[in-house]
């Protein structure tokens, strides 16, 4: 079952897309060189380079997939921005000066002079290939997630968030993505900061928000902190402020979609305040942001859910063979509705231990039926999987009446790979199901014309990140690798073309990255993956040219290959479940073995 928006809604969505886009073309039309063009005139103000470093970040990921996690984890991914604070001090103090001082366009003009123009390359192409893919997941995000919920089609939905952003970005350059931004931040905080005010308005008028917050507290969702040191755990202090602060230096100090957003500052204060403003407000923000997808936790705690929150996949099994032993779960979640609804409004008006303890159960049963039904609609959905599923249940029980020891290589052997098959289904495209719940939620319970603004919340943070990142593409690509290597200057209009050709050519590739792009677990994760792959890397080759000055370019330049083919091994080692190291770890080590290898390699040169 589709949507079908309001006029309302409609109007509200149109119009705030069509002034985004149309005052950005407007206000930055005829950039006439360079200078203007990659570094907007460098005219602008801290607030704008906060707003506009912090709008580059908060993608329409953000918001369908940060409410998603917390309506299923809690508030515990907020860890993930602890080292945030401390990237921004770090960058203020050492980055900025040096761009500054240099007067770069990008951050990889500065190698080159501290090594040499195959270092500068080979870091360029790295931000290429990884800025690229996540330029095209940006505008996938909401693109798939809307034609899902609303029946739009994804292709056009694509090409359209592609098209706007490439109207203003080509047009303006780096003004223009800045301009554009900060409207795009006043229309996200204005849309969230309602959308949370209207769920705490659907909670039943005798639980107040602290009684929401006690509820949520019961089911485990208010554990921010995590100080354990277990691997398991994607998302504890320690994740946060190590992994987190590498992954954070790695982003705003050498990523160009978001050191282009601060090297348009009118002055190197500007600058730094514009980050400062940004390390202040981001753990806040996200903080926020989580919360709102607590209060839907709440709100689902006095009101029935969907087991899935994907319409078309709940259709497709209850279709199938396994339709009645969906049925069955449904009948399963509906009896635990109203369990769960009394106890809630009990626990609101008596904070009892006993009662917590029965909130707690019956949110990790509802949390296995879930499982469940994402099991089901896998198999319906996936005859190899099926056929996979029942070949191993058949294994399995031969084992069991062959009286086989449970403890035994070949019993675990087949318990691990049924384990592997029950993640993957939680993983496929049609049964994760937590991207989707709040645009569900907001189209099934907010009021006209807030699901208009709504919708316009998660297209403007596609666009601001999207318009970000082709604009970087561009100025990498028209800077770093076309402009260093021509033989000849053709002057500054003849680069302003270039840029804007190559700006063009970036949006075109990240819609067809869109066009052929697939779900992830999460797709925030999928972001910060693609870039923890790469960001150690370069953040230890920034890190060799400050600090270590008898690293020459050349131990720079083979370190910086070893280390990504280790980092890229590592990475499927731990995808396919060899070993164990969650993502964000990548940034240290990554960081740690390109220094390590280009000091042993420069030291094997001397002797």
């Amino acid at each position: 079952m589709t949507q079908t928006l309001d006029w309302i809604d409609w109007t509200v969505l149109i119009a705030t897309l069509a002034t985004i886009v149309g005052y950005g073309t407007w206000k930055t039309r005829g950039s006439k060189n360079v200078q203007d063009y990659v570094k907007g005139g460098n005219s602008t103000k801290w607030w704008t380079i906060g707003l506009s470093v912090m709008a580059t970040q908060a993608s329409a990921i953000t918001f369908l997939s940060t409410t998603g996690q917390a309506f299923s984890d809690g508030m515990g991914f907020v860890q993930f921005y602890f080292g945030l604070p401390i990237a921004m001090v770090i960058i203020c103090l050492v980055f900025i000066p040096l761009y500054h001082r240099l007067k770069v366009y990008t951050a990889y003009e500065f190698l080159e002079n501290r090594f040499d123009l195959k270092t500068r390359t080979l870091t360029a192409i790295l931000f290429l290939i990884q800025r690229g893919l996540a330029a095209g997941i940006t505008i996938f995000a909401p693109a798939i997630i809307l034609s899902v919920v609303l029946g739009w089609n994804i292709v056009t939905l694509n090409i359209v968030i592609g098209v706007l952003v490439i109207i203003y970005t080509v047009s303006g350059g780096t003004k223009a993505v800045t301009v554009t931004q900060k409207q795009q931040m006043f229309v996200i905080f204005a849309g969230m900061i309602a959308a949370l005010v209207i769920i705490i308005g659907l909670i039943p008028d005798e639980v107040t928000f602290t009684d929401a917050i006690d509820i949520a507290g019961a089911t485990g969702k208010m554990e921010v902190l995590d100080f354990s040191f277990d691997l398991e755990n994607r998302y504890t202090v320690w994740t946060g402020l190590i992994g987190g602060t590498f992954l954070m230096l790695s982003y705003f100090g050498t990523d160009q979609s978001q050191v282009q957003r601060y090297l348009s500052g009118k002055s190197m204060k500007e600058m730094q305040m514009g980050l400062l403003f940004n390390g202040l407000l981001k753990v806040p923000m996200q903080f926020f942001i989580l919360l709102v997808g607590v209060m839907v936790f709440v709100f689902y705690q006095f009101n029935p859910s969907p087991l899935n929150f994907i319409d078309a996949s709940t259709q497709t099994v209850l279709a199938s063979e396994y339709g009645e032993d969906y049925k069955a779960l449904q009948d399963k979640q509906s009896e635990l509705f109203d369990a769960k609804q009394r106890l809630s409004l009990a626990y609101a008006k008596d904070n009892n231990s006993d009662t917590k303890a029965q909130l707690f159960s019956i949110d990790s049963l509802e949390k296995t039926y879930r499982a469940e039904s994402k099991f089901l609609i896998k198999k319906a959905i996936d005859p190899e999987y099926r056929d996979e599923y029942n070949r191993l249940k058949s294994e399995l029980n031969q084992l069991i009446d062959s009286k086989t020891n449970p403890g035994s290589q070949v019993y675990l052997e087949k318990e691990a790979e049924l384990k592997t098959l029950y993640k993957d289904a939680a993983k496929d495209t049609q049964t994760n199901d937590r991207d989707y719940m709040f645009i569900r939620f907001i189209l099934n319970h907010l009021p006209k014309g807030l699901i208009g603004l709504l919708l316009a919340v998660i297209l403007s943070a596609a666009m601001s990140s999207t318009a970000s990142e082709i604009n970087a593409l561009a100025t990498i690509t028209s800077i770093d690798l076309y402009g260093r290597n021509l033989k000849e200057d053709k002057g500054e209009t003849h680069m302003v073309n270039m840029t804007k050709l190559f700006t063009f050519g970036w949006g075109i590739v990240a819609i067809i990255i869109a066009c052929f792009a697939n779900l992830a677990e999460n797709l925030i994760q999928l972001v910060n993956i693609i870039g923890s792959i790469f960001y150690g890397n370069v953040l230890g080759i920034f890190l060799l040219a400050f600090f270590f000055k008898h690293i020459k370019g050349h131990a720079v330049f083979i370190g910086a290959l070893i280390t990504q083919v280790f980092i890229i091994a590592l990475y499927l080692l731990d995808n396919f479940e060899i070993i164990n190291l969650p993502y964000l770890w990548l940034n240290l080590i990554g960081c740690v073995i390109v220094i390590i290898i280009a000091n042993v390699l420069q030291i094997l040169k001397r002797n």
